[in-house]
């Protein structure tokens, strides 16, 4: 038991030191995006640091320039870890060539991770629900000024 204790007292330092950092890189205005939409023009996605404990807002949108595509992402974001978010809300796309240009609604809880080097969590529940296709949605680290 004085083990445990000690191991606690130890890492709680290092986990707020970690959860400043996570707020640091999270609170603010993102790049969001969906390969089909375009990867040159972002949309943009504001998270906000919610009342509850370790949970985030996050509304966004990215529209296309050349039609009325578009992608909206709405709901809360719950840290794992700095490289896995826990989101749950509505993601919505539209895009021309897919459901016949019809919207399409994901709605529920979904995971976004970071793999590797990358500079973005992408979300892991990649398959379009309403066509066979893949679906890339992206929230950047960086922040749009």
């Amino acid at each position: 038991m004085k083990k445990i204790v000690l191991i606690l007292l130890v890492s709680l330092p290092l986990f707020s030191f970690s959860q400043n950092n996570l707020d640091q890189t999270l609170v603010g205005n993102h790049y969001l995006s969906v390969q089909w939409i375009s990867w040159d023009y972002f949309g943009t996605a504001k998270i906000i640091k919610s009342e509850k404990a370790n949970t985030y807002t996050i509304e966004g949108h990215q529209n296309s320039k050349e039609s009325s595509d578009f992608l909206k992402i709405k709901g809360t974001l719950t840290p794992i870890s700095a490289k896995h978010l826990i989101f749950n809300g509505i993601i919505e796309t539209q895009v021309g060539f897919i459901n016949n240009g019809e919207p399409c609604i994901r709605e529920g809880e979904f995971n976004f991770k970071v793999k590797g080097n990358r500079k973005y969590w992408r979300l892991q529940e990649m398959d379009n629900p309403c066509s066979e296709v893949t679906d890339y949605v992206d929230i950047y680290f960086i922040q749009k000024k």
